[in-house]
């Protein structure tokens, strides 16, 4: 395992961590506390020491955030846990956004996690106009004076809205969808963020595994699974389910790049793609059962892209995807 630095928190991460969307069961299938913790093990047994959660994870409030505390509490290692606040609110709005209910979400993932405190903290993909609420920000910064959280991070739909967010002197880390099929980033975002030396975790990095190659015309998905009833944004963003793109022209750009790249797994490519950028400190994949970890973490290894590669690439988005996404994230 290869290891980043969190921007200026000084952690030094897992290049390729773990998201725990998953963990808890919140893909449309039964999920048990065995299979969490074996998920845990494996990646933590394989040089993974950065942990992504959220309060809202699992098929009721809490569920990933307490597998993943009782995991890190039964390790030696020095284990890097993030988790998320926000999304509780109900309905999803900028009023909904006070200082009091994040210091209560904050607490109650304490609570759950059992951990004396939080290394990143992030503001859970908040309506725009909660970027522009200076005491908003200003309650993390009580948070770590009381030693509750050590670090702040957002997690954030929008280029846009990451700029906002890095404006904010206690703003450590952005965690941001890019992928083969989401680009944009790499424009503006990932130069500033380098300039003011911002931690960048990278979410969706397989378009809600469409980069996988997996998956056909002919794929039916849970009617819990998000994959089913959240591509029109019926739910929450719709950039969070395939990226955003249309299922069916992804699928056309996924046979693209298996005819340019033949007999390479997509899911290496896709994660290798995310990490020859030097903006980005981490990639976040999820993972259903232990031995997608271990594909997953084969990415690190794999050989660089060549020019001729990246450029294919960058063809293929421009071709098909592009005006689909760019705009709109």
């Amino acid at each position: 395992m290869k290891y980043r630095l969190l921007g200026r928190t000084g952690y030094e991460i897992s290049e390729i961590g773990l998201g725990t969307w998953q963990v808890g069961g919140r893909w449309g299938d039964p999920f048990s506390d065995e299979t969490a913790d074996k998920i845990l093990h494996t990646a933590i047994d394989h040089g993974v020491n950065f942990i992504d959660t959220a309060d809202v994870y699992g098929n009721a409030i809490g569920e990933s955030e307490t597998a993943v505390g009782r995991v890190v509490r039964s390790r030696s290692e020095r284990i890097y846990v993030a988790t998320k606040c926000g999304r509780q609110i109900n309905p999803h709005v900028n009023e909904g956004y006070t200082p009091a209910a994040l210091t209560q979400y904050v607490e109650d993932s304490l609570r759950r996690m059992q951990l004396e405190t939080i290394d990143l903290i992030q503001l859970h993909c908040p309506p725009t106009e909660v970027y522009y609420r200076p005491e908003i920000f200003e309650t993390f910064s009580r948070l770590q004076e009381q030693g509750k959280i050590q670090r702040l991070g957002v997690s954030v739909e929008k280029v846009e809205e990451a700029l906002k967010a890095i404006s904010y002197t206690n703003v450590a880390s952005v965690q941001i969808i890019f992928n083969i099929f989401r680009q944009r980033p790499a424009e503006l975002f990932f130069e500033q963020a380098q300039r003011h030396d911002i931690g960048v975790i990278v979410r969706v990095p397989l378009a809600s595994g469409l980069l996988t190659g997996k998956f056909t015309r002919e794929s039916t998905f849970g009617a819990d699974d998000h994959r089913h009833f959240n591509r029109d944004g019926a739910a929450f963003d719709k950039g969070e389910t395939f990226s955003g793109v249309p299922y069916n022209i992804g699928l056309d750009a996924v046979d693209q790049l298996r005819e340019h790249f033949n007999n390479v797994n997509l899911v290496h490519l896709a994660l290798r793609y995310i990490l020859l950028h030097e903006a980005v400190s981490t990639v976040i994949p999820g993972a259903s059962r232990p031995e997608q970890v271990l594909s997953n973490l084969v990415a690190s290894d794999s050989p660089p892209l060549s020019l001729s590669d990246m450029n294919a690439i960058g063809d293929i988005y421009e071709r098909q995807i592009k005006e689909h996404v760019h705009h709109l994230w």
